[in-house]
C-alpha cells in the first residue's frame, strides 16, 4: 500500500532512485520527481514489478503531470573511478540538482543518502529501505530512471551492436557473458565489475 502525496511545510518532497547498479555495463541512472499533491497519477509502482509498456505509459505521465522531474547518470568511467556506491549516490545528487525547483526534503530509496548540500544549502532527507514499492514519488523516480536507462541500452546498441545490448541492458545474462568472451569488453563495459575485471587482468 502506498502512502499518500504529500508536501512539507516550506515546499514540496522530492522523491529520489536509481536503475541499472548491477549491470556490467551501461550508466548508473538516477531519478528525482516532485509529483503534485492535487493530480496523484494512478498505478505508481516499483519499476521492477512493472511491464516495460506499463513502464512507458507511466513514465509519460510522470513527464507531463508532475511538478518537476528529472534524470540523470554516472557513465562507466565514473563508476570504476568511483566504485558503484558512490557513482549511484552522484547520480541521484545530479538528479536533484537537475530539478526546476529546489525540494526541501527527499525521500532516496535504500539505506544511504547522497551529498544533500546544494549551494550552501543542505537539504533534509531520509533513506527508506523498500520506498520504491510504498512511496508514490520515489516510485515515480524509480520508473523514469528505469526508462531512461533502458533508452540509452538501445542507443548503445546501435553503435556495439556484437553485444546484445538491446536484449539484456548490460546485465550478466549468459548471452551476454558469452559475447564478452567472444569481442572482449567495451568502452561501456564496467571493468571494475567482475567477470570483466578477471578479463582484462589476463585471470580469465
Amino acid at each position: 500500500m502506498q502512502r499518500s502525496l504529500r508536501f512539507g511545510k516550506d515546499g514540496p518532497v522530492a522523491g529520489v532512485d536509481e536503475a541499472g547498479r548491477g549491470p556490467l555495463a551501461g550508466p548508473v541512472v538516477a531519478g528525482a520527481v516532485i509529483l503534485r499533491s492535487e493530480d496523484p497519477i494512478e498505478g505508481l509502482a516499483d519499476s521492477k514489478i512493472l511491464s516495460a509498456s506499463r513502464r512507458s505509459e507511466l513514465a509519460g505521465q510522470i513527464f507531463q503531470r508532475s511538478l518537476a522531474w528529472s534524470v540523470a547518470w554516472a557513465d562507466p568511467a565514473e563508476i570504476d573511478l568511483l566504485n558503484i556506491l558512490q557513482a549511484t549516490l552522484l547520480a541521484m545528487r545530479r538528479a536533484i540538482l537537475g530539478l526546476r525547483l529546489q525540494p526541501v526534503y527527499v525521500e532516496v530509496d535504500g539505506n544511504r543518502l547522497p551529498n544533500l548540500c546544494f549551494h550552501d544549502r543542505q537539504i533534509d532527507g531520509c533513506a527508506v529501505v523498500g520506498g520504491d514499492a510504498r512511496i508514490p514519488a520515489i516510485s515515480a523516480a524509480s520508473i523514469i530512471a528505469k526508462v531512461r536507462r533502458d533508452e540509452i541500452m538501445r542507443e548503445m546498441d546501435v553503435i556495439y551492436p556484437e553485444y546484445g545490448f538491446r536484449q539484456h541492458k548490460g546485465y550478466a545474462t549468459a548471452d551476454h557473458r558469452e559475447r564478452l568472451g567472444q569481442f572482449g569488453p567495451c568502452r561501456e563495459h564496467r571493468r571494475s565489475f567482475s567477470p570483466i575485471s578477471a578479463m582484462t587482468s589476463g585471470r580469465q
